[in-house]
C-alpha cells in the first residue's frame, strides 16, 4: 500500500471512529479514544457534557432504567442536575434506543419494543 493510500484510509477510520451526531435537542460524539460523550446540541461548556467510557456503557445504563423512568431514576446511577434530563431526552432521540419521551412534567422516558418504536415513527411521518 502506498503511503497515499494509507494516509488516506487513517483519515476515513478516524473519520469513522470519531463521528459526531446531532439530533433535536442533544448530540452524541464518538472520541478517538472510544469514549462517548451525550451534549446538548450546539452547546460548548462541559457542563452541559455527560462523558462514558463507551457507548456501551450508556447502553447498560439504559438497560438498568425501569421501563419508565424520571430524572431521579438517571440521577441513582450517579449522574447529577440537568445532565439526568438530556440524558433521557437522548434515549428518546438516539434511534440506537427503543425508547420514546412520555411525558414532559415530569420529563419521563418510556421504553418501547422496537415494533411500538417503528409504529409511533410512521405515525409521524
Amino acid at each position: 500500500m502506498s503511503r497515499d493510500a494509507a494516509s488516506d484510509l487513517q483519515d476515513a477510520i478516524g473519520s469513522a471512529l470519531t463521528e459526531k451526531r446531532e439530533f433535536f435537542r442533544t448530540a452524541g460524539e464518538y472520541r478517538q479514544d472510544g469514549s462517548y460523550v451525550v451534549s446538548r446540541r450546539g452547546a460548548d461548556s462541559t457542563g452541559n457534557a455527560k462523558v462514558f467510557t463507551s457507548f456501551e456503557e450508556l447502553r447498560r445504563l439504559f438497560d438498568r432504567l425501569p421501563e419508565t423512568f424520571t430524572a431521579e431514576d438517571v440521577g441513582r446511577t450517579g449522574i447529577t442536575g440537568s445532565r439526568r434530563h438530556m440524558i433521557i431526552r437522548h434515549f428518546g432521540e438516539h434511534p440506537a434506543f427503543d425508547c420514546r419521551i412520555a411525558r414532559r412534567n415530569p420529563l419521563t422516558g418510556e421504553k418501547q419494543s422496537p415494533e411500538q418504536k417503528k409504529e409511533v415513527e410512521l405515525v409521524a411521518d
